[in-house]
C-alpha cells in the first residue's frame, strides 16, 4: 500500500468526492457504463423484502438506490459530501425513503453510534481502499448477521494498466498497482474466514466529445506537465481510440472478484 501511494498524482482533483461536480460526473458514467456490473452485482446478493443492507463506500447510490425497493432498508456509508448530496437528490426524486446516509469513512464509523447492526447483507463494492484492511473486514463481519459481499479487482484493471504503461515514461519511476482480490482472500483466511470467490467481467469506458477533450482529461489524470509528456499520452491513446457517433471512446476489460461469506456458518 505504501508503494501504491507513490503512484498517485499530487493535486489531482478528479477523485475529490466532496466536490459535487465530480460526484455528478461519476454518477453519470455509472448509470450507463456500469449498468451491466450493477445488474450482476444485485443478482448475486441473497435479497429479500425483509433484508437490512449496509452499503460501504456507497458513492452516489449506484447500488443503494436500485437495492432500496427490493429490501427493508439500506444504510449507505459514504465519506464524500458530493456523493451523499447526489445520492439524496436521486432518492428524493424517486420517492425512496428507506436509505439512511452516514457521511464518514468506514474507518471512522462507530457501529454502536453510527449504525444499527446487525445487517443481513453487508456490501463493499469497489471501495476497499482502507489502509488497515484486516480491521475493516473484521468490522464488516461484526456488523453482519447474514453474509458479507466484497467486490474488488481480480486482475490489474484497464485504468491501472494505462498507468503502468505510462508511469515510467512520464515520471521516471515504476507504477505500483494496488492490492488485488487474492490479498483479500488471504487476509480473510488468516482471520479464520473461508470465503467463496466468483469472477465477473468488468468493462471500463471513457467517452469524450472530442479527441482534444480526451487528451486534456488524461493529461490531468496522469500528471503530464510538459509538451513532451502530453505527446507521450497522445501517442499512447491514439491506437485505442474509436469513434461512436459524435463521441470518441477508449475502453478495456478486466475481471472483478466477488468475495463473500456467511457470518453465521462459523463457530
Amino acid at each position: 500500500q505504501r508503494l501504491q501511494e507513490t503512484s498517485k498524482i499530487e493535486g489531482d482533483p478528479s477523485h475529490n468526492w466532496d466536490k459535487k461536480e465530480n460526484a455528478e460526473r461519476y454518477d453519470a458514467n455509472a448509470r450507463s457504463e456500469y449498468d451491466d456490473r450493477v445488474q450482476r452485482t444485485i443478482a448475486s446478493l441473497p435479497l429479500s423484502k425483509n433484508a437490512r443492507v449496509l452499503d460501504i463506500g456507497a458513492g452516489p447510490g449506484v447500488l443503494a438506490l436500485p437495492l432500496a425497493p427490493l429490501v427493508r432498508d439500506v444504510t449507505a456509508v459514504e465519506p464524500g459530501a458530493g456523493m451523499v448530496e447526489v445520492l439524496k437528490k436521486h432518492a428524493e426524486r424517486d420517492g425512496i425513503r428507506n436509505i439512511t446516509c452516514v457521511q464518514k469513512t468506514w474507518e471512522d464509523v462507530d457501529p454502536a453510534r453510527d449504525l444499527a447492526p446487525p445487517y443481513d447483507i453487508v456490501i463493499a463494492s469497489l471501495s476497499l481502499t482502507m489502509h488497515d484492511i484486516r480491521e475493516a473486514l473484521a468490522k464488516m463481519d461484526a456488523a453482519c448477521s447474514g453474509s458479507v459481499h466484497l467486490f474488488w479487482f481480480a486482475d490489474v484493471p484497464f485504468w491501472e494498466r494505462m498507468n503502468a504503461d505510462l508511469w515510467m515514461s512520464l515520471h521516471g519511476r515504476p507504477y505500483y498497482p494496488g492490492p488485488k482480490a487474492d490479498c483479500l482472500f488471504g487476509v480473510l483466511y488468516q482471520m479464520g474466514i473461508l470465503s467463496d470467490v466468483t469472477m465477473m467481467p468488468m468493462g471500463k469506458e471513457y467517452r469524450f466529445a472530442s479527441q482534444d477533450e480526451m487528451i486534456a482529461f488524461f493529461t490531468k489524470r496522469f500528471g503530464a506537465a510538459t509538451p513532451a509528456q502530453k505527446k507521450t499520452i497522445e501517442d499512447y491513446v491514439a491506437p485505442m481510440i474509436r469513434t461512436e457517433g459524435h463521441e470518441v471512446v477508449i475502453s478495456g476489460m478486466s475481471t472483478l472478484a466477488h468475495v463473500w461469506w456467511n457470518t453465521h456458518q462459523r463457530g
